[in-house]
């Protein structure tokens, strides 16, 4: 039953982990050209948050896919591999990406239709800089699975859930990303019934995105505990912003609520209230929210934005073709 950002200032840019990595370690795939050597990634090319530690691709070859087949040979292929995306890759199912891998666009080009990317029982994800649109399922699904950086993707219209991570996934961080035209956003935690797996587990850092005019789960999350939302955009959202269920622990901080009658709350549809602390966030012609309970520490360093910067910040800086 219902009751009821200016990003991190870090050390550098949030570059993409992929634009510049060694030729060393994996081959590319049968029929895809690597491409020259470069340069290694500095520590300051990572994501930061829970996500932190994420490599990718890093250490592999760089090759660049422009069709559907070569698409899969490269993110499903072994070894550390980064898959730069020129052009529009329409996917006839949801589409498994392996081990090790950076799955990034190029300028903003790369796109994924008709499907998504399912990201299942594999550590050391990345995906940037990329548009999906139109997928007959997720546009991304997360799990079992640890070490993803979702970053500075536009997601719109998928069938589903725009970015779902669940069943005892972790060390996950989602930053810079936009999303429109969609009704169910960001779920973590599947199921009321899976604490089991997701006790301990589901730990995600959700900074920098800008949720605009989507209508629920920004995120909603279960179990998950903390679960930091830091310095994002809410503009025009149609039912809630974030949702704590059964036994999740959310820090919601930061983040510029406009236009948001239900900006956080405390239990949803027919599962039980979880945990929702709030600090320093600004609204403009929105409610205040709903708070309680107690929420872990937030375990790494960080210095939040003024909550009052951020929709200019973020505007300014998500989506993709800002990397």
């Amino acid at each position: 039953m219902r009751r009821t950002s200016a990003r991190f200032k870090l050390v550098g840019a949030v570059a993409v982990a992929a634009a510049a990595l060694t030729l060393t370690g994996a081959n590319a795939p049968t029929g895809v050209a690597a491409e020259a050597e470069t340069p290694s990634p500095s520590a300051a090319d990572r994501p930061m948050g829970f996500g932190a530690g994420t490599t990718g691709g890093t250490g592999g070859a760089t090759v660049t896919v422009t069709n559907a087949d070569q698409f899969v040979d490269a993110v499903q292929s072994d070894g550390p591999l980064v898959v730069r995306v020129n052009g529009t890759i329409d996917l006839d199912g949801m589409t498994k990406v392996a081990s090790n891998k950076t799955v990034v666009g190029v300028g903003t080009s790369g796109r994924i239709t008709g499907s998504g990317l399912n990201i299942s029982k594999v550590s050391n994800v990345i995906i940037r800089n990329l548009t999906f649109k139109g997928s007959d399922d997720d546009a991304i699904n997360v799990q079992y699975s640890t070490r993803v950086w979702i970053d500075h993707n536009d997601i719109s219209d998928a069938n589903d859930g725009a970015l779902d991570i669940k069943r005892a996934s972790d060390h996950i961080t989602v930053s810079w990303n936009r999303v429109h035209d969609h009704d169910k956003t960001f779920l973590l935690g599947h199921s009321d019934s899976n604490g089991g797996e997701d006790s301990g587990k589901l730990r995600v850092t959700y900074h920098h995105n800008w949720f605009d005019g989507t209508n629920q789960r920004h995120p909603r999350v279960r179990f998950g505990n903390p679960v930091h939302v830091l310095n994002n955009y809410y503009s025009n959202i149609g039912d809630y912003g974030v949702a704590s269920t059964e036994n999740a622990g959310v820090l919601v901080e930061g983040n510029y609520f406009e236009n948001v009658e239900d900006p956080f709350h405390l239990g949803e549809g027919s599962s039980d209230p979880g945990s929702l602390q709030a600090r320093n966030n600004h609204f403009v012609n929105s409610g205040r929210g709903e708070t309680g309970g107690s929420v872990a520490s937030i375990p790494y360093g960080y210095t939040a934005d003024n909550a009052a910067d951020v929709k200019s910040i973020v505007r300014a800086g998500a989506g993709v073709g800002r990397i």
